[in-house]
């Protein structure tokens, strides 16, 4: 199993840029690419790869659905890929160990996690809350990769 070490620094250097991949229910695989980054999970504390994702998507839909994805990381020839768990903490996404205020503040965490920056975080927050966008937290059960 590689090192979670291989997550932060692939991440770092590939600007958070990932692929996250869903399976669906006719055994093809959803995949898209999200802004993510290492962070630990909210409520549970383990090591888990965030990204923000859209109210009302494929995406979303999927992940309530299957419960489990894999996140992939590449620079060059160097990958890594995390599988595991998901769990999601959203205003369609309550989650009842998680203090649905602090929802604002969960979402720039998981954002600069992912090597984001805002210039102006009120309005970030806004697009946010009217976009319905839900923190996304895959646990790092399995950690694989060449490096």
């Amino acid at each position: 199993m590689a090192d979670f070490d291989l997550v932060r620094g692939l991440a770092v250097e590939e600007h958070g840029l990932a692929t996250v991949a869903i399976a669906r229910s006719d055994g093809t695989v959803h995949s898209s690419v999200v802004n993510a980054g290492p962070i630990d999970d909210p409520v549970s504390g383990r090591p888990s790869v965030g990204f923000v994702a859209r109210g009302g998507t494929r995406k979303l839909e999927l992940l309530r659905y299957r419960r489990n994805a894999t996140i992939t990381f590449r620079r060059g020839w160097n990958w890594v890929s995390v599988q595991g768990p998901v769990r999601l903490v959203g205003p369609d996404d309550a989650d009842p160990d998680f203090d649905a205020a602090t929802l604002p503040k969960l979402l720039r965490d998981v954002f600069i996690a992912a090597t984001g920056t805002h210039d102006d975080w009120d309005e970030y927050d806004r697009v946010m809350a009217a976009e319905r966008r839900c923190a996304v937290f895959i646990e790092a059960d399995r950690v694989l990769g060449n490096g």
